[in-house]
Parts: structure tokens; sequence; C-alpha cells
């Protein structure tokens, strides 16, 4: 026990500080972001929402989200990712608290579409400071602790929504998730100020590459929204398929979707390191994970014994730790060749599209097909991801695209 925790520790050796407090501000951060898993369950069951609105409410948040990404990868190459951070986190927490004022459908979908614009600035300015944190050869274990912190955040955050909602209702949500956002501006400020941070890993391009042009770039994009597609189903969709199929409380939900964060944290890192190692290529770990996610949903259809909820979190959440820190790392690499913001930018907007369509789509199939088929659908759109991401590999292999 004591050599397998060593080794454990071991795979967190050689990041550096600022990627240490990088990763904390965004626990801090990410452990009040709890109002998102049950936004959907918001919305249906204290707003008095039909899932059609429902639906709708989520492409508004998808919207919000595409263009904060586009505007915080413009603004990241322009004035810096430090001010963009800053200027992101601070106002995002002032909006969140404004955002349980909000009683009408109209002035909900816009007071969310506002909140992502601002809040989703941040992820391409995030991107491009955690490229510049780390050495080179640590990138892919910086990811990968970058998305411990947000996945630990996650994992608290779930669970003591659930426990806040059972409480103090669905308010006290908005007041906390503000309350954490200011808390990491304010942590972000001290520890990771420009005249404080060391920057080791300095790129200038003089004749940048426009990441547009960069045809297996935007391949990859479209895999990834896909991939995005049938991942946010556990965001929305899921969520009311525990509650109205298998009758879960908010709490049980909290717990489940807790897990998914809690294996992460414990295992992502040596898993990463592993298959670091391995014959494979990014992409082709990538097509691992979009299998194992699609398999995740096709399995609720096989039985209905909730313990296989549990088996689907326990899939959903392997596919999760293959796909994202090696898809992370496929853009922060073809980043090097162009503008680094405008690539990170068109990175988090492909998950930004998906929300647009992967929210509502799933809702809207759920309410006028089923939750069967909407999971046999969902799966079929991860196998087409996989066929792409299976394809480009190969193309890139045999440098028949480059």
């Amino acid at each position: 026990m004591k050599t397998l925790f060593k080794s454990y520790i071991n795979t967190f050796r050689g990041l550096s500080e600022e990627i240490w407090w990088l990763a904390l501000i965004t626990l801090v951060n990410r452990a009040g972001t709890m109002v998102i898993p049950f936004l959907s369950l918001y919305l249906k069951e204290d707003m008095h929402f039909t899932v059609s609105h429902v639906g709708w409410v989520m492409s508004a948040f998808g919207l919000g989200s595409v263009a904060g990404s586009w505007i915080g990868g413009k603004l990241t190459d322009k004035i810096g990712y430090y001010k963009v951070m800053v200027r992101s986190l601070l106002t995002t927490g002032v909006l969140f608290i404004g955002l349980q004022f909000l009683n009408t459908f109209a002035s909900i979908c816009m007071g969310i579409f506002i909140v992502m614009l601002v809040a989703d600035a941040f992820r391409p300015a995030m991107f491009v400071a955690l490229n510049a944190y780390s050495k080179p050869e640590n990138k892919i274990r910086s990811l990968t602790l970058i998305r411990l912190a947000i996945n630990l955040g996650f994992s608290v955050g779930p669970a003591i929504g659930g426990i806040i909602i059972t409480g103090l209702g669905y308010a006290g949500l908005f007041w906390v998730d503000g309350i954490t956002c200011i808390m990491a501006t304010l942590l972000l400020i001290k520890v990771l100020h420009p005249k404080k941070a060391k920057v080791l890993d300095v790129i200038e391009n003089k004749n940048p590459v426009s990441a547009y042009n960069d045809h297996a770039f935007i391949i990859f994009l479209v895999a990834m929204m896909l991939f995005g597609v049938v991942f946010l189903q556990y965001f929305s969709t899921i969520t009311i398929y525990y509650k109205d199929v298998h009758m879960l409380t908010e709490l049980q939900i909290g717990l489940i979707l807790g897990l998914n964060g809690f294996l992460i944290f414990i295992f992502e890192m040596p898993l990463i390191k592993w298959l670091e190692n391995s014959r494979y290529t990014k992409l082709g770990l990538m097509f691992f994970g979009a299998i194992l996610t699609g398999l995740s949903l096709l399995i609720l259809n096989f039985t209905n014994w909730s313990g296989i909820l549990v088996i689907g979190m326990l899939l959903m959440t392997i596919g999760e730790m293959i796909a994202f820190p090696f898809s992370n790392a496929f853009a922060v690499q073809r980043a090097k060749k162009g503008n680094q913001g405008e690539y990170m930018a068109l990175y988090s907007i492909s998950f930004s599209i998906a929300h647009i369509f992967g929210h509502n789509a799933g809702l809207q199939m759920t309410a006028a097909l089923g939750f069967d088929t909407t999971w046999y659908i969902i799966s079929i759109i991860a196998l087409i991801c996989a066929i792409i991401l299976f394809v480009l590999n190969r193309r890139l292999n045999s440098k028949k695209l480059v």
C-alpha cells in the first residue's frame, strides 16, 4: 500500500507552483458551479417550466458559451490571459447571484446567455495560462491536474448542492456560486499576478497559422462537438431520467454525479501517466474514450435495475478520463502553430456548440420519443464521433493531413 501511495504521489512531481495555484483557483471556482448540474431540475421543479422550455434555456446556455469562448480567445490574444481571467471570474460571481431573481422564460434565457458569455471567456484564457506556466514535457499532466481540480469541484459541488437544496431550496445555490467565483478571483489576484508568476514556456510565432486553416484541427473539433453532445447528457437529460424513471431524490442524484468527480480525482492522474507511455496516439485514446462514453448510455436500456446507473457512471467516467486530457493535449499541441487564444477558443467553442444542441436535443427527444430511443440515438452519435477520430488518426499517421 505504501509503494502504491508513493507511486501515486510521484505522478504529481515536477509540476510548477503556478500550475498548482491555477488548479486550486479552478477547484474553488468549480466547487461553486453546483447550479449547472441541477439547472434543468431547477427550471422544471422550482420554476415549473416544461421540458421543452428547459431545452431552449439550455440552448441559450450554449449560445452564451459559444460567444464567451470566442470573445475570450480574442481578448486573450489582445490583452493577455491574466486580465481576461480576473475580469471574467469577478463578473461571473456577481451575475450568478443576480440570476436567481429572474422569473420569466425570456428573462431566464437572456440571463443564462449573459452569465455564460462572461463565464466562458475564462476558458481559453485559462488554457493559454496553463500552457505558459507548464514545461513542455509536463503539458498533459498539467492539464490532467487542472481536470482533477475541476472534477473534485464537481464531486464536492453536486453533493453539497443536494444538501443545500434539501435544506435551503434552490436559491441558496446561486449565492454559493457567486461567492465562490468572487473568492476564486481574490485568490487569482493574490497568487498569479504577472509580477509574481513565472512563465516557463514562451511561444512566439512571427507568422502564426490561422486555426481556421488547420484542416486536421477543424475535423478534430467536429469530433469533439459530437463527443460533447454525448457527454453533456449527464448534465441535463440524465438528471431528469434519474428523477422520473428511477425515482431518485436530489441528494441521491448529487451523490451519483459526485461519484464521477471522486473517481477521477483518485484514478485519472495515474491512468494518464500510464497511458502517456503506451503505444497509442492521443487520437487513438480519444477513440476508446468516445466508445466507452456512448456505451455508458446504451446500457441503460438493458435493465430497469437502478444499479445500472452506477455502472453507466463508471463507464462514462473511464471514457471521460481518457478522452478529455488527451483532447486538451492535442489542442494545445496544435495551438503552438498559431495564435494560441484563437486555437483554444475554437477548442472551447466546440463544446459550447455541443451545449447549444446537446442539452436541447436530448430533452426534446426524451419528450417526443422517450428515454430509451434517446439513449440509442445518443449512442449512435458517440459511434460517429469514434469513427471520425479513428479516420483522422489514420490520416495524420500517414501524413495525408498536416
